[in-house]
């Protein structure tokens, strides 16, 4: 799949069915947007991903991101790989021992943005114990930590309730459990029967949170309890956890592989 790099993207997005906090007749105003870097994942089928776009997180949780975690992350090509097709998929494993592995990719140090609309078009996995998600860190992480940081979750999901996604922000005073977050749920289907566009637009004043086009929660200054801390760069994340606090363990009806097929990022600035 190919992609110019001066598209420019005209949104007109309506107004959300569930978890919405704004007029739900209201149609958005046109906003004009420029593409400033995507990921197409062309490429050979088992090859890995774009190096100067792509580094990883490796390792357990206890390399610092918690959460309780039963993955290993690996940069191995079962787990992290271009299928050939115009996608990138990360699979969550589980060997013969019951030990799990996945993968973690994140733009850190190549590539962040400040504002914008951000993207990507998704297959999630299914099954108790999976936790997909496409987020984004502040950059200065490394030097003040989380939450303080800002984190902005696009989408995650718990596997075992595959017509429901969440979207989130974190920040200080409002992180872990007392997060600003929102479900949005499907009336019919599932998200990992199909692929699905999860967005955020972000400026100044809000963060919009978007499936399929469709506003569904708006979190401005006046919605958090702390510092707002939404105004610097942010650098991407991919990856599929195993277990965790958010949607707990795996059980012995947790299909392996757990696979999230990616076949798009575009992260656009608003012109």
């Amino acid at each position: 799949m190919n992609f110019l790099n001066k598209t420019i993207y005209v949104a007109t997005a309506l107004v959300a069915l569930s978890g919405c906090e704004v007029d739900p007749i209201q149609t958005l105003p046109e906003r004009n947007f420029e593409l400033v870097w995507s990921d197409e994942f062309d490429g050979d089928s088992g090859t890995a991903p774009n190096a100067l776009k792509w580094t990883y997180d490796l390792g357990t949780g206890q390399n610092g991101w918690g959460n309780n975690e039963l993955q290993t992350y690996t940069n191995n090509r079962q787990n992290v790989m271009i299928d050939g097709k115009g996608n990138l998929v990360i699979r969550a494993l589980k060997d013969n021992a019951g030990r799990y592995t996945s993968a973690r990719l994140k733009t850190e140090g190549l590539f962040s943005q400040k504002y914008g609309k951000i993207e990507a078009r998704i297959k999630t996995p299914t099954g108790t114990g999976m936790w997909p998600a496409f987020w984004m860190l502040g950059n200065n992480i490394r030097t003040i930590g989380w939450p303080t940081c800002g984190e902005i979750d696009i989408m995650e999901q718990k596997g075992k309730f595959s017509n429901i996604t969440y979207g989130t922000i974190h920040g200080p005073g409002y992180s872990g459990g007392q997060a600003v977050s929102a479900p949005y749920a499907l009336q019919n289907g599932r998200f990992d029967s199909d692929f699905f566009v999860y967005a955020v637009e972000w400026n100044e004043s809000k963060i919009d949170f978007f499936v399929n086009n469709y506003l569904y929660k708006r979190v401005t200054p006046a919605n958090v309890t702390g510092e707002w801390v939404f105004d610097q760069s942010f650098f991407l994340i991919l990856n599929v956890a195993v277990g965790g606090n958010f949607g707990g363990p795996p059980n012995d009806n947790t299909p392996f592989p757990g696979t999230m097929t990616v076949d798009y990022i575009r992260v656009y600035k608003q012109l």
